[in-house]
């Protein structure tokens, strides 16, 4: 049997490809990723005032398809449109709320922290992602020529970048070094750094200032350092402003500490999605005196997958 065939339509960011990837691997479907852009004036009008017509984004090339897979705001309305134009049966899924009416889409798949209820809504305890088991196994190896050489455990620090709620200002980083710098003296750990397409250069220069030459900075955003980090660290340290690489970590069922940055503006739905972390024992804030602790592993891509298939049939 001929496997269904998959359109990825996002904005073009590192998180939203991450989603719409990962569910289209758990799907297990023959995908090709586009990245949308609005007309013009479209660009500033939220999806719920914006037609659907081909007149409000620019032209996508797409060939046969069976399932349209879309996330962010941009990509609600090509969704919308193009299995309105469709001449075969299409199912479309649209990863976080639309914020227009749901029965546009077949499912939407929205983390537990945004609050939205349907039918068609199926809800996660974070959000999917495209890491699995197996890859963060097969890259164990990778960081060996990296790191030190010497018997000490790892914990890495994973960073994410300033968003409009956290600002990445010399003042909040040194707070969280200095927080971390405590946990490695009292646990003998080795730091390996690992920065996200949103961290700053500068933000990277000074880690290896701070913390010298006893300790791994990664440079460059890497996958594959990420993802051997996640398997060789007892202890892993997310930033909170990626509720994505925390929930991207929480696959690994290791102790998770988040890295808190005072918000500029309420950021009421990112405390919601770390209480419930907390609730199901996956985090603790950096800097609480707590011993290892254990939680199930987290899989929410491959549970909202297996969701998905029995509905359609697939």
């Amino acid at each position: 049997m001929n496997k269904l065939k998959g359109v990825l339509l996002t904005q073009g960011m590192h998180g939203m490809i991450s989603q719409v990837e990962g569910l289209a691997k758990a799907l297990d479907i023959d995908f090709t990723h586009h990245t949308v852009e609005p007309n013009n004036f479209w660009k500033m009008v939220p999806p719920k005032f914006t037609p659907i017509s081909q007149s409000v984004y620019k032209k996508i090339h797409l060939n046969d398809f069976d399932i349209i897979i879309s996330c962010g705001r941009k990509s609600v309305i090509p969704s919308i449109h193009q299995k309105s134009i469709s001449k075969k049966k299409v199912f479309n899924i649209h990863i976080q709320d639309p914020k227009v009416n749901y029965n546009h889409f077949d499912f939407i798949v929205a983390p537990e922290h945004d609050s939205i209820k349907g039918k068609n809504v199926i809800n996660t305890k974070g959000a999917i992602h495209y890491l699995t088991n197996e890859e963060i196994i097969r890259n164990k190896d990778y960081l060996n020529s990296f790191i030190k050489k010497d018997q000490r455990k790892i914990c890495s620090l994973i960073l994410g970048g300033p968003t409009k709620y956290y600002e990445y200002s010399l003042k909040n980083m040194e707070n969280i070094f200095c927080i971390l710098n405590d946990l490695l003296k009292k646990k003998d750990f080795q730091l390996v750094v690992i920065p996200s397409m949103r961290t700053p250069k500068n933000l990277i220069d000074y880690a290896k200032e701070y913390f010298g030459k006893n300790h791994t900075i990664v440079d460059n955003v890497d996958k594959k350092a990420y993802l051997s980090a996640l398997s060789i660290s007892q202890n892993i340290v997310v930033t909170c402003d990626s509720s994505s690489m925390i929930s991207e970590a929480s696959l690994t069922g290791k102790p998770i500490y988040v890295a808190n940055i005072s918000p500029r503006k309420n950021d009421k739905r990112f405390k919601k999605f770390r209480n419930l972390f907390r609730e199901l024992n996956i985090i603790r804030n950096l800097g609480e005196e707590e011993k290892n602790w254990n939680y199930q592993k987290l899989d929410e891509t491959n549970r909202v997958a297996r969701i998905i298939k029995q509905k359609i049939n697939i």
